[in-house]
């Protein structure tokens, strides 16, 4: 009761706006339910220190480091002249945002592709006058459809591809199409929701300014190991570039993992399980919309990565386990564009950006929830097409 009491406080707090009451920022909020889950006793400090996905900070610190640096090579700026150039329209502008974080993040974590492209795409934005939130939406909820393609988009899916040990080709044929058809959906959603606010605005672009621009380093290099490279070879004092690294949103993440193992340690998700069993039912089409609900639901409840690693014990239970591992991918994925604490690569876009724009919770959800709700029911019809 004190877990789910802490994480419910928790959750409160870092899904709205600071209160008056208690004004603490999501990364202090975390902090808190972070402490109040050891000092009420629910975890010992070393299960706290446990809970932490060390590898999630170090990816983020490294790819923050590289980001400082190209910011201070005025690569963002370079880019936004290149890519308004092309963007002769809000609208076309939005498409071509949609793409390319959807794809990218296919291809690479999208958790990386939105922390390297909020600098970029708040850089754009900026400079041709346009409004920051539609964008900065669709760079969240285009990365996580995108990222349910292949087996290396995110998190939740490397985790199925270990235990499922379902091939990488046939989960792309089976999961690309989704992503595709979902990429799809949001922008039509997103181009209608803010229908007003683009065809009010127009892209003024700068006179061409000449940068000069450090060409060093190939940045292809990963997380840490390419940051401490860079460092050593940049010639830069360091100390400027670590006061560009976002060090509160390290915080939140880390204090966020301790609240949430907190309520994992009780049991809790379990026992829902237990008590909900029967619902799912016994035949595969049954099973797949009820897993569906249930994955959207505990997603944002428990977190899907947490979600991911009790409910894969529970595939091997169902009728068709392949199809069901596809679905809880799926699933888990869709649910993050649900609301803004639904995924870590919206936190990183929200916190990123939250210098220029401060996005409430309602502010996101109000195409979160549309976007979720269409593109997982497309999603699922043609995984059981295709299956």
């Amino acid at each position: 009761m004190v877990a789910a009491a802490i994480f419910g406080i928790t959750y409160v707090l870092i899904s709205g706006r600071q209160m008056k009451i208690l004004p603490l920022n999501r990364p202090a909020a975390a902090l808190l339910g972070a402490v109040l889950m050891v000092s009420t006793g629910v975890m010992t400090p070393q299960r706290a220190y446990g809970a932490v996905n060390y590898d999630t900070l170090v990816l983020l610190l490294g790819m923050m480091l590289i980001s400082a640096y190209l910011y201070l090579a005025h690569f963002f700026e370079w880019a936004a002249d290149v890519i308004l150039k092309y963007s002769h329209t809000p609208g076309r502008l939005l498409l071509y945002l949609t793409l390319t974080s959807g794809i990218l993040s296919a291809l690479l974590v999208n958790d990386t592709i939105c922390l390297m492209l909020t600098p970029l795409v708040v850089a754009v934005i900026k400079r041709g006058k346009l409004p920051l939130l539609p964008f900065l939406i669709a760079l969240a909820t285009s990365a996580n459809i995108g990222s349910v393609a292949t087996l290396v988009g995110n998190p939740q899916n490397m985790i199925i591809g270990h235990f499922s040990h379902i091939p990488f080709s046939e989960f792309a044929r089976s999961l690309a199409p989704a992503a595709i058809i979902g990429l799809a959906i949001n922008f039509g959603i997103l181009r209608f929701g803010f229908r007003s606010v683009l065809r009010a605005a127009v892209i003024i672009r700068k006179p061409d300014v000449v940068l000069k621009l450090d060409r060093g380093l190939n940045l292809a290099w990963t997380a840490l190991a390419g940051a401490a490279l860079v460092m050593v070879l940049g010639r830069r004092d360091t100390h400027e570039v670590l006061k560009l690294v976002d060090w509160h949103l390290l915080v939140f993440f880390a204090a966020l993992f301790v609240v949430v193992e907190g309520l994992s340690d009780t049991g809790l998700p379990d026992a829902i399980y237990r008590n909900l069993q029967p619902m799912f039912g016994a035949q595969a089409a049954a099973q797949t919309w009820n897993l569906t609900w249930f994955s959207i639901a505990g997603s944002n409840i428990f977190s899907n990565v947490p979600f991911v690693l009790v409910a894969g014990k529970w595939i091997p239970h169902f009728a068709d386990p392949v199809l069901m591992w596809k679905v809880l991918a799926l699933a888990t994925t869709f649910a993050g564009n649900l609301t803004i604490i639904g995924s870590v690569a919206n936190m990183i876009v929200v916190e990123s950006a939250r210098e220029h724009l401060e996005i409430g919770f309602w502010d996101y959800a109000r195409v979160g929830i549309p976007i979720t709700a269409l593109t997982t029911a497309a999603g699922i019809l043609v995984l059981l097409v295709l299956h």
